[in-house]
């Protein structure tokens, strides 16, 4: 046994993030802990990385069979404890050699970087774990995959003995994953220790040795991967079952309320990134927009937005008249976004959730210029109760809530302003089973109640089970069309995305 925790509880005010929280982690050993967004996973990271210093929580942590008293996450990793946070910490102007040894930098006379002590250090992890890098290649030029790989070798050129991995493929493609869970399996099979974290129960069961289930700050359960499975880790994550995941009634579409015709659509250097788009969207109606990444269906739906791009060619027409330019006017008009980077473009993090949930609609509460905070404040509350949004106050920075409480702002947002068409672009992307349910129950209720739905998606059982219709998209083209569920087989909708459709 390698690490032990036990019993650790830690409260921040009133809200208990852990309470008696308690797993142990063996050397060679992959240990997945899963729950729900707001179950204590990030919490639980923060403790046994640093972040929360001894004398801030309860209960003991022990490495190697001595209890450890970390002040930071520099004694963390003094004792061979590495995390990589979902957020990577890396700087874009600096060689992947010099990332690698961010922090541990080789000098001469104690304050000149080593520029080839740096790179010779970081080609020898590179290539003693099998990481295919050009160690003088700038970050810059890497994809999201590459560089979390950098993370991993940064922390294994600290000789960590224990890896802590956060939602490590959330933005990682399918190619991407494969040769991130090979790597782990590598490294399981050099002794080093992992705890892996992620929403993402068929990698769990594909890596795992064993799998830990928190739920509502508490430890749930420990057991061998081996002896479950996935609805019995989702029955233990939610206290409850999950049945016919993507509920919804038959279709019933109406009137066509957006129609797209022959779009093209530039970047801000002219590059072309969307070429011959037409489509139409129904009230009523889920039209999933599916491809791989880089495909435009983020472009495509910021462009309708108003939000990004210079379009070169075709027309957007809402009911029957042309669609507003601008995001402003594009919610006066009844289009709502719910974007892919939540923390970017969705959230002011440091502001309340109040605050947030106001934004989009507070022409509809406010009077002479001023928030009329009496009804501002039992609309919240209407709209925070409806989303079975997790939090003690409204007042809390949306920054502190976990990701799936998150999300659930900015839908509420959106929603607020009343609109007709709401895009959403990855709605549940790092969130658990448990707030992917209350969303997937939310867009069908937009559904029958007359909205229209423009959804991409990643995963492709949801854009399958939530879809009345779907486009695949492929180098900022249609690839193919689909609007039959009979025909919403998962190969062929790859097949359209890679640009290879039967004959």
């Amino acid at each position: 046994m390698i690490l032990r925790a036990r019993h650790l509880s830690l409260r921040f005010g009133n809200v208990v993030a852990l309470r008696d929280v308690g797993f142990d982690l063996h050397a060679g050993e992959v240990h997945a802990i899963c729950g729900e967004n707001g179950a204590g996973k990030s919490t639980l990271i923060k403790v046994l990385g640093g972040v929360h210093p001894h004398g801030s929580y309860e209960g003991s942590i022990e490495v190697a069979g001595r209890e450890a008293r970390f002040r930071s996450p520099r004694d963390a990793a003094a004792a061979g404890i590495s995390v990589i946070h979902q957020e990577l910490a890396y700087v874009d102007e600096l060689t992947v050699a010099e990332n690698i040894c961010l922090g541990t930098e080789p000098a001469h006379w104690g304050f000149w970087l080593d520029r080839g002590a740096a790179l010779q250090r970081a080609t020898q992890v590179l290539e003693r774990f099998g990481i295919a890098l050009d160690p003088e290649a700038p970050m810059r030029a890497l994809g999201v995959g590459q560089k979390q790989l950098v993370e991993i070798a940064k922390a294994l050129a600290r000789d960590a003995r224990i890896l802590i991995l956060d939602e490590p493929t959330a933005a990682l493609a399918a190619h991407e994953v494969e040769r991130l869970l090979a790597i782990v399996a590598e490294l399981r099979g050099r002794g080093i220790a992992c705890v892996y974290i992620s929403h993402h129960l068929e990698e769990v069961f594909r890596i795992a040795d064993r799998i830990t289930v928190l739920r509502d700050g508490a430890t749930v359960c420990t057991i061998p991967a081996a002896a479950a499975d996935a609805p019995t880790v989702v029955r233990h994550m939610v206290g409850r079952e999950i049945s016919d995941l993507y509920a919804r009634g038959p279709a019933a579409p109406g009137p066509v309320l957006l129609e797209v015709a022959d779009l093209a659509v530039a970047d801000d250097r002219g590059t072309k990134r969307l070429q011959g788009i037409s489509f139409s969207l129904r009230a009523g109606e889920v039209l999933g927009i599916g491809g791989l990444m880089g495909a435009g269906r983020t472009e495509l739906l910021m462009h309708l937005f108003g939000a990004w791009g210079r379009r070169t060619a075709g027309r957007i027409m809402l009911d029957g008249r042309p669609a507003p330019g601008n995001p402003a006017a594009a919610l006066r008009a009844g289009i709502a976004l719910v974007s892919e980077d939540r923390r970017r473009f969705g959230l002011h993090l440091e502001e309340s959730i109040a605050f947030n949930l106001s934004l989009s609609s507070l022409g509809e509460i406010s009077r002479g210029g001023f928030v009329q905070q009496r009804v501002e404040m039992e609309r919240n509350a209407a709209s925070a109760q409806s989303l079975r949004l997790k939090a003690d106050t409204l007042a809390l920075p949306a920054g502190r809530l976990s990701g799936g409480n998150q999300q659930k702002v900015v839908l509420g947002k959106a929603l607020l302003a009343r609109p007709r068409i709401v895009l959403l672009d990855e709605p549940t992307r790092g969130i658990d089973i448990g707030a992917k349910l209350e969303i997937y129950r939310l867009i069908d209720t937009l559904r029958k109640d007359g909205c229209a739905v423009l959804l991409v998606s990643s995963e492709l059982p949801e854009l399958i089970g939530l879809s009345d219709r779907i486009i695949m998209l492929r180098e900022g083209t249609i690839g193919g069309r689909f609007d039959d569920d009979k025909a919403f087989a998962p190969e062929n909708l790859l097949r359209a995305a890679i640009g290879v459709l039967p004959r």
